[in-house]
């Protein structure tokens, strides 16, 4: 029998073309694709200003005995109040009650974030986990081609945004980034043009039994 929810969580390395293709995904199947908008709704939800989550978007937390300890990793639950209202970590917990609440009311996308472990560990069986990832050249070419920069500003940009949402993943799941092994559907983006991709996620949601 065919289901009709599901939600996909797209990790993507910048410049691989991930945020575009889920964007394109999201229009072409009429659901909402959730990116920066996560920052704006936890803001409106949390009464805290949308500026913190800006600038701990996508970043690891500075408690040391997380980083020291691979084992150990924030409580993804129970926003703290008072002085430690706006730490990283519980910025990451205010915007995790978010992911989880539109994930159980709505058919939608999610870009990042960490959206992927965190409705892992509700057990959704609807659940798509993708990464979107490409070679080097490419992403160069690509973000010149966005951002309007030249090569070496690009090549500048992936290495720091790579850095920070490896250690932002590292540092939150207590895992590799990059590790296949947590995603059903990795996509070399190198050797498909975004609209393939979006054939070929709509395949794949199409496989696994869900209808659209």
């Amino acid at each position: 029998m065919k289901k009709d929810h599901f939600v996909i969580a797209i990790e993507r390395q910048y410049g691989s073309g991930g945020r575009i293709v889920g964007k394109m995904l999201a229009q072409e199947l009429g659901i909402h694709f959730y990116d920066e908008e996560i920052l704006t709704i936890t803001s409106e939800t949390s009464a805290i200003g949308e500026q913190y989550f800006r600038l701990a978007d996508e970043k690891a937390g500075n408690n040391l005995l997380y980083r020291v300890v691979k084992e150990m990793k924030p409580d993804l639950y129970r926003p703290a109040k008072g002085d430690k209202l706006t730490t990283p970590e519980n910025l990451f917990r205010f915007q995790s009650d978010v992911i989880r609440k539109i994930a159980a009311e709505e058919t939608c996308i999610f870009a990042g974030r960490c959206a992927n472990y965190v409705l892992e560990q509700e057990n959704m069986d609807e659940l798509i986990r993708i990464f979107v990832y490409a070679n080097m050249d490419t992403r160069v070419r690509r973000v010149m081609d966005v951002d309007k920069v030249d090569e070496k500003e690009a090549l500048k940009r992936i290495k720091r945004i790579d850095k920070e949402r490896h250690e932002y993943h590292n540092y939150f799941a207590g895992r590799d980034w990059m590790d296949m092994e947590h995603y059903d559907l990795p996509i070399n983006s190198s050797r498909l043009e975004f609209e393939e991709m979006v054939v070929l996620i709509k395949d794949y949601i199409a496989l696994k039994g869900f209808s659209f």
